[in-house]
């Protein structure tokens, strides 16, 4: 069955003939499929169609569960690589836009990690605190919906999931089928090792070797940046990103040299759901971390232990109820890292948890969470935010996809160390529990040893990858006029158009259809219908390329020559051919197609057929307009 919220919110956009048309039904699971060409029908989903996707949204739901479970799937981009990758969000009011602007920022994380994997998100319309054998189900069901397209989908965790969840996901697709497993299973656990906070705290190091640099602008004319002992530090959200934050910061960034371990930096403030904690003098990150332990949240159980102190006065930490007061203190690095894209805005129209007039003095905000958004009227305010937060108050943001990318980072080990044939869990044994958790314990020194090898290659690569995406400071000075927000935009579309380039026709093209030479008109016109194609490639009876013709082929015959349906196919076909190599690369398509004036052309490897290339297969399938752009 359908989930309510979700089925309320499709019948209210969708129009009856999108149900009768889309939708499909598979072994009772649902799915409404839409591509970039369905412009109208994603637009009514909240999505807007631009250049770089979405590649495919999938609406789906299991049709025969009375938990009601069903969500979201946005393959976004695909350009730097396939599959596509991102987490699996799990909230009640999760929509396909939200998810499409979660997507986007993984096509533009990816990118600047320069990970050869596309951008993608999941989401499951359901309540994130539901527990035991409830949750396995609901997670089960979703496994096997998304199981479809496991071809161009990797999940992982994201809010609402965890490395558990993606446990019962790997019994049931098999290990290769999703990301940031647990040690049992080689994965990197992201959530346990905090790969995200990591990068968050490297590039908050990095910042302060790097941010001198920034004196010659203006509005850091006065900047004095402290040392890693003098640093202070406010962290919004203290779940898994942010509590992680704070305990490498108070123990030792990631990749930090011999000798630095004693430089600590003050954590002077953080907030989670239940309030918010300051103290000037910098709070207790240990009692902090045990308390989210054992209760999940912090806040108010720490007022509440101190409470004797507090009305006493003895106490130098401040507690409040309300949350996101927090940004209205003061420290230089200040950490948004609750699941709240809008954190900071010009006004209160948008409901951000601050405005700008009314935020602390700091000097940098290192973005531990997701706010990256595609929607034209979101992105313009954030360019007005960063306007006043950037130019006239003197803050470097850095941008969440160039800095927080440490747990997809740490993910795409997983699949770039590939997980062993021995150490496969065999296809008869998926999908059941008992017998996958038995053969996991009897190989589990082999799965130990495989987790350690991708721990270590995904600190590895997060560290040169985070501190690569500083260069956001070399543009930033080098053009007083650009935003935090462009640069970061640019360092990302800059590899997806470089990678691009590197591409070949054999990576895209499509089937082509043939037929022999000595066929007839009528045949190659029932033969275009049957195919839907536009073009036909004639072929000899050797199987070697002598012409093509087209839809438009055939129909000028026929408005000339009253077009016979047993006219000879060699009266009407082109015989001079343009056609392209397999290995030719994307660009050199482009400027082919243009040069010749054609829309279309044959891939042809020693005279015989291999696929097609044309105008509207790069369009679909590559940054056709960025690399005319670029061309």
């Amino acid at each position: 069955m359908i989930p309510k919220r979700m089925s309320e919110f499709l019948h209210d956009v969708l129009p009856e003939r999108t149900w009768r048309n889309r939708l499909q039904r598979e072994n009772g699971r649902a799915y409404m499929e839409f591509g970039p060409t369905d412009v109208e029908r994603l637009h009514r989903l909240g999505i807007e169609v631009d250049h770089l996707g979405p590649r495919l949204v999938v609406c789906m739901w299991d049709d025969e569960s009375p938990l009601e479970v069903g969500g979201y799937l946005v393959v976004d981009n695909l350009a730097m690589g396939r599959p596509a990758m991102g987490g699996i969000r799990m909230l009640p009011d999760v929509t396909p836009s939200a998810i499409h602007s979660l997507a986007r920022g993984m096509t533009l994380k990816n990118a600047a990690a320069a990970l050869p994997y596309g951008g993608g998100k999941s989401g499951i319309v359901a309540d994130p605190g539901v527990k035991g054998a409830r949750r396995e189900e609901i997670i089960r069901r979703f496994a096997r919906l998304i199981h479809r397209y496991h071809e161009l989908y990797l999940p992982g965790p994201d809010v609402g999931t965890d490395d558990a969840d993606m446990k019962i996901i790997a019994i049931e697709n098999g290990l290769d089928c999703v990301l940031s497993k647990p040690a049992e299973m080689g994965g990197n656990r992201i959530d346990e090792l905090g790969a995200a906070a990591g990068g968050v705290v490297i590039a908050i190091h990095t910042l302060l070797e790097e941010m001198p640099r920034l004196r010659a602008l203006p509005q850091f004319a006065d900047l004095q940046v402290p040392s890693r002992a003098e640093l202070t530090v406010l962290i919004q959200g203290f779940g898994a990103v942010g509590s992680h934050v704070a305990r490498m910061l108070a123990t030792g960034y990631p990749g930090k040299p011999p000798g630095e371990a004693a430089q600590i930096p003050r954590i002077l403030g953080v907030s989670d759901e239940t309030g918010y904690l300051f103290s000037q003098d910098g709070l207790p990150v240990e009692e902090l971390l045990r308390l989210r332990a054992k209760y999940g949240t912090v806040a108010l159980h720490y007022f509440l232990q101190h409470l004797e102190e507090a009305q006493s006065c003895q106490s130098s930490v401040k507690f409040s109820t309300a949350r996101d007061d927090l940004l209205r203190e003061s420290a230089f690095c200040f950490v948004p890292a609750a699941p709240v894209a809008n954190y900071l805005a010009v006004d209160a129209a948008s409901h951000p948890c601050m405005t700008v007039d009314r935020m602390g003095r700091w000097r940098m905000i290192v973005e531990g969470a997701n706010t990256y958004s595609p929607d034209p009227a979101r992105k313009a305010a954030r360019a007005r935010m960063e306007r006043a937060v950037y130019w006239q108050a003197g803050v470097l943001i850095a941008t969440d996809y160039l800095v927080n990318s440490g747990g997809v980072i740490f993910a795409a080990q997983e699949h770039a160390i590939r997980t062993p044939e021995a150490l496969r869990i065999p296809p008869a044994m998926l999908g059941d529990q008992e017998a996958v958790v038995q053969w996991l314990e009897e190989h589990r020194a082999q799965f130990q040893a495989l987790a350690e090898q991708r721990r270590l290659a995904g600190e590895a690569k997060r560290d040169e990858v985070i501190r690569r995406n500083i260069e956001m400071i070399d543009l930033l000075v080098s053009d007083p006029d650009m935003l935090p927000c462009e640069a970061a935009e640019r360092i990302s579309i800059g590899r997806i158009a470089s990678s691009e380039r590197y591409r070949t026709v054999a990576d895209i093209m499509e089937p082509l259809p043939t037929i022999v030479e000595g066929s007839t008109v009528g045949e190659a016109a029932q033969l275009l219908i049957e195919t839907k194609s536009d073009m036909l490639a004639v072929i000899s009876t050797q199987g070697k390329l002598v012409g093509v013709v087209t839809d438009w082929d055939i129909t000028r015959a026929s408005a000339e020559t009253g077009g016979p349906q047993d006219m000879p196919l060699a009266q009407v076909m082109t015989q001079e051919v343009v056609s392209v190599s397999p290995e030719a690369s994307i660009l050199d398509v482009v400027h082919k197609l243009e040069y010749h004036e054609i829309s279309a052309m044959p891939v042809v490897r020693e005279g015989r057929v291999l696929g097609v290339i044309s105008g509207d297969i790069l369009a679909r399938r590559t940054l056709y307009r960025l690399l005319q752009a670029q061309g």
